[in-house]
């Protein structure tokens, strides 16, 4: 099989913590993976895909780095801050207006000095794809070699992130003396989930890969995911058979939209932090986690007992929620 090559920018490997009040609420062995310990202005799970795709894109011979995501998006973050250490420009596709106050991730995209464009949100979802070809080709009439990375970078070179993220597991497996019957994690682009399902496929485990998805719908993210994953096996010239509905993704807990809570959801957060000093996110982990929690509690990994959950970051984004908080 051929891996694609890769940079070295995060802090690997990260570390597996059991969680011991929960475990003992769920009477489930659960742990995580602080994959929010990758960095610090590049923490999360990000870093991972970016380690290859900033890689292909100075392979490539680009000097300026397009992506897009959501007003606190932590790949946005994440990209400004890898392309500066590389000397890489960054210009982002933001969905939202400009915010006279910014906070959170976006206050550090601005402090980074990444180039950004706004889009109202009916014009980004419509079309964000062409706007960024557009500004593609724009920089090229200028004679800038610009590289373009989907939303996460969640795609067939991202994807190799969690690949080798797995591995990383198995590795440590070995140290702890544990088997993992099952990961779980937040489903937001399928690049995290793509990469642990490659890896478990490959490697013909029979562990169970879980998601809970934080927008749209598991139907949608299971034809995400399958593109996804063929474009890294064509990358890597290897062949494997896998159905769509092999994919394990769990709805329900998407809440009211991206980047959007409710009280209760905020509330949960506050509920894992006091029981474990464990701070989730209100966009991604938050609403994970609340999934794995409450799915434990109803029967449905009744067949699971050591349980990884990935820890994807998003911290920073946290900051923007302080005023939804009930303190």
């Amino acid at each position: 099989m051929k891996i694609p090559s890769r940079l070295s920018i995060a802090n690997m490997p990260t570390p597996i913590q059991k969680l011991s009040h929960i475990s003992q609420l769920l009477h489930k062995n659960v742990y995580i993976k602080r994959d929010d310990y990758t960095g610090n202005e590049w923490s999360g799970n990000k870093i991972r895909k970016l380690e290859y795709a900033l890689n292909e894109a100075i392979q490539q011979g680009a000097t300026t780095v397009i992506t897009c995501g959501g007003l606190q998006s932590n790949h946005a973050r994440a990209t400004t801050a890898v392309a500066n250490h590389l000397g890489l420009k960054t210009h982002l596709v933001l969905r939202g207006a400009k915010q006279e106050h910014p906070q959170g991730n976006l206050l550090l995209n601005e402090i980074m000095g990444a180039q950004i464009s706004y889009l109202e949100p009916e014009i980004f979802n419509r079309d964000y794809l062409n706007y960024m070809e557009q500004l593609k080709t724009d920089y090229a009439q200028k004679g800038i070699q610009a590289y373009i990375i989907p939303i996460g970078a969640s795609n067939g070179i991202g994807n190799f992130g969690y690949y080798n993220c797995f591995q990383e597991i198995k590795a440590q497996e070995e140290d702890l003396s544990i088997q993992f019957d099952t990961i779980v994690t937040t489903v937001g682009s399928g690049g995290t989930y793509g990469g642990l399902f490659l890896g478990n496929l490959l490697e013909n485990y029979p562990k169970k890969i879980v998601g809970f998805n934080i927008s749209s719908t598991p139907d949608y993210f299971k034809s995400e995911i399958t593109e996804i994953v063929k474009a890294s096996l064509a990358i890597m010239n290897c062949e494997a058979t896998f159905n769509t509905e092999d994919i394990q993704i769990i709805g329900g807990y998407e809440g009211i939209g991206y980047a959007l809570t409710q009280p209760f959801e905020l509330e949960f957060i506050k509920k894992i932090a006091s029981l474990e000093g464990l701070i989730l996110d209100p966009v991604y982990t938050g609403k994970a986690f609340r999934g794995l929690y409450n799915e434990i509690e109803k029967g449905t990994f009744d067949n699971s007992q050591n349980i990884l959950f990935i820890h994807t970051g998003g911290l920073s984004g946290l900051h923007s929620f302080s005023a939804q908080f009930n303190f």
